[in-house]
């Protein structure tokens, strides 16, 4: 069964076309800058090299009718691909989704009511929901929720220190995201560490751009450093993470900045690129750090210190740890990242073996000594296969009803 899994962003398409038998990667496409005067796209089959292309796509609708049309005009994919469902990811399910869904006019509507929760993303995965529904209306479509994962996060560790009135009435509380990943990293751990899903305490560490730790007991996510935002927990790329919620009312005065302003400084212009004053990417900030760059150092120093404070939390947490990986881009490349974070944790059970670490990037490897009590892994996410695998399930059961 072949899966169209689909990744809206406000200006972006991603597609992955993924054989769900075999667990194989037939097609994936990209477009961004969509509304732009030229959008920019990329198209590739199995491991050639992606084409890339420039076109008008105002709209997401267009980006995604370009990427089907290289799917039928490519030699080597019959017909649009032989789509037997579409999968997608949507950002926030509040507090209605623990799990994957068949999408109807209820579970959209739903997804609607998400907008105040993620205002930048939940109306672009609608966006993509819709026009794929439009190109797709004969097969079943499935919304899988970045937060559902984190849905058994008990009340006293969602819950925050506020009036109870502002949750009964906005839902203000700790939802967590990179919840797909978080559980296809904790699954592969059981499997590669051997441990059994009961009895097992965990910790998976997504650090990307975006940035977040899970607790995770018995297959069960009891904690989570992402809140009701993605702004809150570690030192990401260009979000801040926690930090005093005065200064936000210090940064208006005395900056004489809008809060609008504040919102888009703690996003898009802190983490990494508002310590450094350079980047926002840590492989630029390593170059930069060995040449010996003190602020692209201390932006370093900063970020490790933050992963280990939270490594520390949800040891405790969980009364001790059987494993611990390391996923996304940073979490699975960079070895001297790894290596900061986990220096002087002997008393918590956890050495890392210098070569195995260094040898580890880029694949499921074990990075831990043999001496480790803790073993750590390296195990590169796979999101859109957790899509895929949930979409299918869910398809095979489904009454194929078409959605125009």
């Amino acid at each position: 069964m072949n899966i169209l899994v689909i990744n809206c962003g406000s200006s972006s398409l991603k597609f992955d076309l993924i054989n769900a038998e075999t667990r194989e990667t037939i097609a994936e496409g990209h477009v961004e800058r969509i509304g732009a005067v030229s959008a920019l796209a990329s198209f590739g089959v199995d491991e050639a090299k992606p084409k890339r292309h420039s076109l008008d796509a105002s709209t997401h609708g267009a980006a995604l009718d370009f990427l089907i049309q290289q799917l039928r005009d490519h030699p080597d994919i019959e017909g649009d691909g032989n789509i037997e469902a579409v999968g997608h990811r949507v950002v926030h399910g509040g507090e209605r989704f623990a799990d994957s869904v068949l999408i109807d006019e209820e579970v959209k509507d739903a997804i609607r009511d998400a907008f105040d929760l993620a205002p930048l993303h939940n109306p672009a995965n609608l966006r993509g929901i819709e026009a794929a529904q439009h190109a797709f209306p004969d097969v079943p479509h499935v919304a899988v929720f970045d937060t559902a994962f984190h849905q058994t996060i008990p009340r006293h560790a969602y819950l925050y220190a506020l009036p109870n009135r502002l949750y009964r009435r906005h839902k203000m509380r700790r939802y967590g995201f990179h919840g797909t990943s978080h559980y296809y990293v904790s699954r592969r751990l059981y499997e590669v560490a051997g441990l059994e899903k009961t009895n097992s305490r965990v910790i998976t560490c997504h650090l990307g751009n975006g940035c977040s730790l899970a607790a995770i007991r018995d297959g069960q996510s009891i904690d989570t450093s992402m809140g009701m935002t993605p702004l809150a927990g570690l030192v990401m790329g260009t979000r801040s993470g926690d930090l005093d919620p005065s200064l936000v009312f210090d940064i208006v005065e005395k900056e004489e900045m809008t809060l609008a302003e504040v919102h888009a400084l703690l996003n898009r212009y802190s983490g990494l690129l508002g310590l450094s004053g350079y980047a926002a990417d840590m492989r630029d900030l390593l170059a930069e750090a060995a040449d010996g760059d003190v602020r692209c150092q201390r932006a370093i120093d900063v970020f490790c210190y933050r992963v280990k404070q939270y490594l520390g939390m949800y040891i405790a947490a969980l009364n001790g740890c059987d494993a611990i990986a390391f996923t996304a881009g940073i979490g699975t490349y960079a070895a001297p990242i790894r290596a900061q974070i986990c220096a002087d944790l002997e008393g918590l059970g956890i050495v890392l073996d210098p070569e195995r670490n260094e040898t580890g990037s880029g694949q499921e490897a074990r990075i831990s000594s043999d001496e480790s009590k803790v073993p750590v892994w390296v195990i590169p996410t796979n999101e859109e296969l957790v899509i895929a695998l949930d979409a299918r399930k869910l398809a095979q059961t489904a009454q194929r009803t078409p959605y125009v």
